[in-house]
This record gives structure tokens, C-alpha cells and sequence, in this order.
């Protein structure tokens, strides 16, 4: 079976974006770049993970190989909509992060979740290695791979991030998210909230 390598290095546009009411939205990464468009699939604790790793792997960065980092965005940035159409190419099952000082760019890895794949995984690197492993035992998987500048990952972490924040609130007793109608709150024996 062949597997796709969907390349932007660098892409005009590449974004966390969601499509749905809160409580049932679905989280996408989306990548676009050369006439072509790639929206993937995840799971929003797989958007929040990855900024958060996002942050970390600048931060070492800057730390072991001094790259300049970008202040964070004080101005929201790109808050637009994904664009459309938005055709799920996979879901992702795999995160996987890089640092190329070659480079001093950020390279992310969403790779497609495997049949039996039951767990999310979010892996990570300090320094990358532009050959993927040989012996890579999902390297028959649909894979989207995005080289961004620091700058760029900057702006993808305060989006994600907004993206993230932008759902249902969270009860102020449980922390449960609230439905518009409310919800049975654990901390209240089960009245509805």
C-alpha cells in the first residue's frame, strides 16, 4: 500500500482551526501552499499538546542554539476561518516535533493514526534528521510534514491556543465543560447545573 507525504516547507498558511458547534467540534491542522490544501484531523488534547510542545522545543532552542526568538503576538494575527474545502485527508495518531539548526526552522510531523492504534502519542525531538528511520514501524502511514519559522510557530501556538480556549466554558464547580442547557454537575449529587 503507498502512503502520501503531504510537504510544505514552507506553506503560506498553516493553522489549528476547528469545524462545528462547541461540544461537537472537530479539530483540524490545516496547510496550505503551491495551489494545494491538506486538512487533518485530531483531537483537541492532541491541538493543546502540541503548543504546549510547541513552546518547550522554542524555548530549548533559544537555550542550546541561541536562535532569536520572536516576542509572544500581542495583535491577534490570523484569526480567519479554515479554508475551504475542508476534506479530512487522515486522522492523526502521531505528533512528532523538530528543531533543524541547519535550518532554524520548526519541523512538525502529523503522521496518520495506524489501524490498530489505540492511544494518542505526541513524540518529540530537539534536533532533526531530514531521512526518516528505516526501521520506522509506522512508515507506510499518510503523513503531513510543515517546516515553519520561529516566527511562524509563534503565530500557530497563539492560534492554537485560542482555538483550544474557544469552547464550551467550564463549570466553576467541576470544571466539567457546560452545555448551553447546563449540565449534572458531580458536585452538586447530580443536580442539573
Amino acid at each position: 500500500m503507498t502512503h502520501q507525504v503531504h510537504a510544505f516547507e514552507p506553506p503560506e498558511r498553516f493553522v489549528a482551526g476547528t469545524v462545528g458547534p462547541p461540544g461537537e467540534r472537530t479539530f483540524f491542522l490545516q496547510a496550505r501552499g503551491g495551489g494545494r490544501l491538506v486538512s487533518v484531523a485530531l483531537e483537541k488534547v492532541q491541538v493543546s499538546l502540541l503548543a504546549e510542545k510547541l513552546e518547550e522545543l522554542l524555548t530549548e532552542a533559544q537555550r542550546r542554539f541561541g536562535v532569536q526568538l520572536p516576542e509572544a503576538a500581542v495583535s491577534v494575527g490570523d484569526n480567519d476561518p479554515l479554508d475551504t474545502p475542508v476534506d479530512e485527508e487522515f486522522r492523526v495518531g502521531t505528533l512528532g516535533l523538530a528543531f533543524d539548526v541547519d535550518t532554524a526552522t520548526v519541523v512538525i510531523e502529523a503522521i496518520a493514526a495506524s489501524e490498530t492504534e489505540a492511544e494518542v502519542e505526541l513524540g518529540g525531538d530537539e534536533e532533526a534528521d531530514d531521512e526518516e528511520d528505516d526501521d520506522e514501524p509506522d512508515e507506510n502511514l499518510d503523513r503531513l510534514r510543515v517546516r515553519l519559522t520561529p516566527e511562524a510557530t509563534r503565530e500557530f501556538i497563539e492560534r492554537a491556543r485560542r482555538v483550544v480556549n474557544a469552547g464550551r466554558p467550564p463549570c466553576p464547580l467541576c470544571g466539567q465543560p457546560l452545555d448551553p442547557a447546563g449540565h449534572l454537575c458531580p458536585r452538586h449529587n447530580g443536580y442539573h447545573r
